[in-house]
């Protein structure tokens, strides 16, 4: 039987707990705290969604750091960041990747977890101008894993392929110099990539998996993301490195489309031992 590692004492005290490594992991573009089209503020209802979920660690596009047009206009407008307004009270660690600036704010990435955040930077990988994109790179601090740690990047890439491809390679030659191939990894976020060309790329050169791992007409393809009501388009993805991936959700219906145009998607990952020895 898998057990709630919140409620195990030996991981609240830091020590490794003493059956398996199980995390509840999320990705969601929040769309900056707005529905689809821009027709209503819901980041007060995104916030009850995912606290509801209850995740281990969150993966967060489109976060809104500042938006001072929003928070005159909104009566309830959140007087702080929205990553910190989503995590408050539920999530101790909560970090956030400034991609694109303006006169009267900022958006990126962001990433909220339960454990410690040891080590966290934010990656430009901007290939055009106009098209500010970054990936937020996390080590966080999970008893019972090899090293203490598991790597965490949240990614928001290009609507063009050619800078996808460009951003994908970076993002795979940053990883492959700083974490070892055989530490857990996790990669999730808006990939916009309808064409599915990143899971060659990062299988190979990273050995990642996606996790919805379904088969059509013979090819491995990720669940259905774009837009949140109808969900046609696979532009939202979860991958995996060191993990058994024990469910995975794409979660819609009435709670969840009208908060996003693009739906969150969930995964329950347990660690599977590196066939070699931990190192």
């Amino acid at each position: 039987m898998q057990r709630d590692m919140r409620s195990d004492p030996s991981f609240r005290d830091g020590a490794a707990p003493a059956g398996p490594v199980v995390l509840d992991v999320v990705t969601y573009n929040i769309h900056k705290g707005f529905s689809r089209f821009n027709k209503r503020m819901m980041i007060h209802e995104a916030r009850e969604q995912l606290r509801e979920l209850g995740s281990d660690i969150v993966f967060l596009q489109e976060v809104q750091g500042r938006h001072e047009k929003h928070a005159r206009k909104f009566e309830n407008w959140p007087d702080k960041p929205q990553h910190h307004f989503l995590a408050e009270d539920i999530w101790p660690s909560a970090v956030y990747g400034e991609n694109v600036l303006y006169d009267h704010g900022h958006h990126g990435n962001a990433m909220l977890a339960r454990f410690p955040i040891e080590h966290s930077h934010n990656q430009d990988v901007t290939h055009m101008r106009f098209e500010r994109r970054g990936v937020l790179h996390c080590a966080l601090s999970v008893p019972g894993l090899p090293g203490g740690e598991v790597h965490c990047v949240c990614v928001h890439l290009s609507i063009f392929a050619r800078s996808r491809r460009r951003q994908m390679d970076a993002l795979a030659g940053y990883l492959e110099e700083i974490v070892g191939p055989d530490r857990p990894l996790i990669v999730a976020g808006d990939f916009n990539d309808w064409r599915n060309q990143a899971a060659e790329l990062l299988a190979l050169r990273l050995g990642l998996e996606e996790v919805f791992a379904g088969t059509e007409d013979g090819l491995i393809y990720p669940g259905r993301s774009f837009p949140s009501k109808r969900p046609v388009f696979r532009l939202d993805r979860i991958y995996v490195r060191g993990f058994a991936v024990k469910e995975a959700r794409i979660l819609t219906g009435p709670a969840w489309s009208k908060l996003s145009d693009h739906a969150a998607l969930s995964a329950r990952l347990e660690y599977v031992p590196h066939p070699c020895g931990e190192f």
